[in-house]
């Protein structure tokens, strides 16, 4: 297998832990180049008062670099864009920087070509349509990778996500069993990826570890504004073997494929391989 250089690109500090950390830490240990870039240094996200001390920013830009060192990437990039964040939609700068979700696509995607240029990029990991669970910041890194790969065809360009009917099946009962307070489970209608059009799966089952460490160590997320946990915590909590059947397997959509089978049972060398796709096994549906 030749060595590829892989480069993914996400809104957010631990963006590549959760959704792809995986298939990065398998990537890194067959010895390709990996390399993460984050749009921002999400300053705007929720966390409690401890982690706010000297600034969120510059800590989750730290807990990065960690993650980053657990997934055996080569080299870590700011763009340096303003977080968004969850809250009413601001178009003020913050700290004098653009908020992500307000700057020019074009303009963003030059600079993030540039980068797929100098790191000679032949995979390219975005986020898949839906921007995830529809953050505003997600949604336009779509965008901006989408545009900025739209002029390489040499590059293969795959997105982050997870099947949506299982995820919607599990707020649904959470908002039954009233564990989600006044959350409503129809704005998760649209999150993530229909089942159907995922066309790649990969097994990470051997690089749970790595996952793991790589999410731990963004603790500045694992908990939120009057200490209550959150989602990263709860997952951390889940014992090794339980964990790796949990999120043992990583989706994502190749959306310049020419056709949209169903996804094969371990797609990871088809992801580092620029050659034809190969056909996946009959009857594997997810």
């Amino acid at each position: 297998m030749s060595r590829r250089c892989v480069v993914a690109v996400n809104a957010h500090p631990d963006d590549e832990a959760i959704l792809m950390g995986g298939t990065l830490a398998r990537l890194s240990a067959e010895g390709h180049r990996v390399v993460l870039v984050t749009a921002t240094d999400g300053d705007a996200g929720p966390s409690c008062a401890e982690y706010a001390v000297g600034g969120l920013g510059a800590r989750r830009l730290l807990e990065l670099r960690a993650s980053a060192l657990a997934l055996g990437a080569a080299e870590v990039i700011d763009l340096g864009y303003g977080d968004s964040g969850m809250g009413p939609e601001s178009l003020r700068p913050c700290g004098g920087r653009a908020r992500l979700h307000t700057v020019d696509v074009a303009e963003a995607a030059t600079r993030v070509g540039a980068i797929f240029h100098e790191q000679q990029a032949d995979v390219v990991i975005g986020c898949d349509e839906a921007g995830g669970y529809g953050h505003r910041d997600h949604v336009q890194v779509h965008r901006i990778v989408r545009r900025a790969v739209h002029d390489l065809p040499h590059v293969r360009l795959f997105e982050a996500t997870v099947p949506r009917e299982p995820i919607l099946r599990a707020v649904r009962i959470g908002h039954r069993m009233h564990l989600l307070g006044d959350f409503d489970p129809d704005e998760w209608a649209g999150a993530f990826t229909p089942s159907a059009s995922i066309t790649h799966r990969v097994d990470v089952r051997d690089h749970i570890h790595a996952k793991r460490a790589a999410m731990a160590a963004h603790q500045s997320q694992a908990t939120s504004a009057g200490g209550r946990s959150r989602s990263l915590a709860l997952t951390l909590s889940v014992p090794t073997p339980l964990l790796r059947h949990a999120v043992g397997r990583e989706f994502f959509v190749e959306p310049r494929r020419t056709t949209s089978p169903p996804a094969p049972a371990d797609a990871f060398n088809d992801i580092v391989h620029s050659g034809t796709v190969s056909s996946p096994q009959k009857g594997q549906h997810e």
